[in-house]
């Protein structure tokens, strides 16, 4: 049986239960003080002269009572299923949006008007999961199509650069080999950042007690002779900020904005800054370098992946664009928040701000 059909029958059920409890009320409080024989009385008092008996009065009961029982059961039915129908309405309207979005449309709303109730809440939740679908959706198309480009490209050099020593033995094997080093190790490089990418989205990780400023630390000494190449200095501070979360992938994110910081930079006499910070509730990694002055609209692209600016693709360290949509994604997956800012005087401020760890954890 649907559900309209069952609130209908119960509709209908309490309705009948409710009019027999009646009925039995009237009997019980009512005709059983009614005598079962006849009585004779004053004639004085009344012209007849008779007292009604019970049996009489239950004749004259009984069928006025089924005839009541039967409309009741009549307008419990026609009632219960109008009533049903009008309640179970915005459940239509719900199954009519999952089908349409199960048939691959997730633009669409159900947009349930009335007053705030359960069933105003399970539209308003279906809603707003449609649009996080549709948005993670478009999301990882968009990854998909450039993902599936920048691979593309590597692969095409690899695949020219051998057909051009095939068709000319004489040709320097040495020049090929190295321009193919060089393609396969950014292939490499592009496949690695897609699996970390993978892997923070998901959080398959095991958390446990990270120290923020140890692996800004860290980060700083492993990129110290970038920045000495570059002609960049760094500048550190901080105090111990203790969180929980995974030790691999929050190297990676404090590595990622050092470096970034170093290669987007000025290209001589740059400087970056490092710090870290302890709040009451959170942890907080400051990156912030000088360089080019940037618009609030560039800064805000810049997390989207395969972003770069063109003087990201004409550097020995242009990277796959993913260094900060991998931020992004290990700062999500750790239940952070990250700021980024653009400097006045030049350059970006990157803030990570982090749950700090329980104390006591370790």
């Amino acid at each position: 049986m649907s559900v309209r059909l069952k609130l209908t029958l119960s509709y209908a059920g309490f309705l009948m239960i409710a009019g027999v409890l009646l009925l039995a009320a009237v009997w019980v409080f009512l005709l059983r003080y009614v005598p079962d024989r006849a009585m004779l009385k004053n004639p004085d008092d009344r012209p007849d002269g008779v007292f009604p008996i019970r049996s009489v009065l239950l004749d004259v009961f009984a069928p006025r009572a089924a005839a009541v029982l039967a409309f009741l059961l009549v307008f419990g039915l026609v009632g219960g299923w109008i009533l049903a129908g009008r309640m179970l309405a915005p459940l239509t309207r719900i199954t009519e949006a999952t089908r349409t979005a199960t048939n691959g449309s997730l633009s669409h709303r159900i947009r349930l008007p009335g007053r705030k109730d359960e069933f105003r809440e399970l539209a308003d939740a279906f809603d707003a999961m449609l649009a996080r679908l549709e948005a993670h959706v478009a999301e990882q198309q968009r990854f998909a199509a450039n993902a599936s480009h920048e691979l593309r490209t590597p692969l095409a050099v690899s695949k020219a650069l051998l057909d051009v020593a095939r068709a000319d033995p004489n040709q320097d094997a040495g020049e090929v080999i190295d321009r193919l080093h060089a393609v396969n190790t950014r292939a490499i490089d592009l496949t690695e950042a897609l699996l970390l990418l993978s892997h923070a989205d998901q959080r398959s990780f095991t958390r446990e007690h990270v120290d923020l400023s140890l692996l800004a630390e860290e980060a700083v000494e492993t990129l110290l002779p970038l920045a000495e190449k570059r002609g960049v200095t760094f500048e550190t501070s901080g105090d111990i900020t203790p969180t929980l979360g995974s030790h691999a992938l929050l190297l990676q994110l404090t590595t990622n904005l050092v470096h970034n910081a170093i290669v987007h930079n000025l290209p001589e006499q740059g400087t970056v800054w490092v710090d870290t910070s302890a709040r009451p509730d959170t942890v907080v990694l400051t990156v912030e370098n000088t360089g080019e002055k940037l618009t609030p609209e560039q800064v805000s692209t810049l997390t989207e992946r395969f972003q770069r600016g063109t003087e990201r693709v004409h550097t020995d360290h242009a990277g796959v664009g993913l260094g900060l949509a991998i931020v992004k994604t290990i700062t999500d997956a750790h239940d952070g928040t990250l700021t980024l800012t653009p400097r006045p005087d030049g350059g970006i401020r990157i803030t990570v701000e982090l749950p700090a760890a329980p104390s006591g954890a370790s």
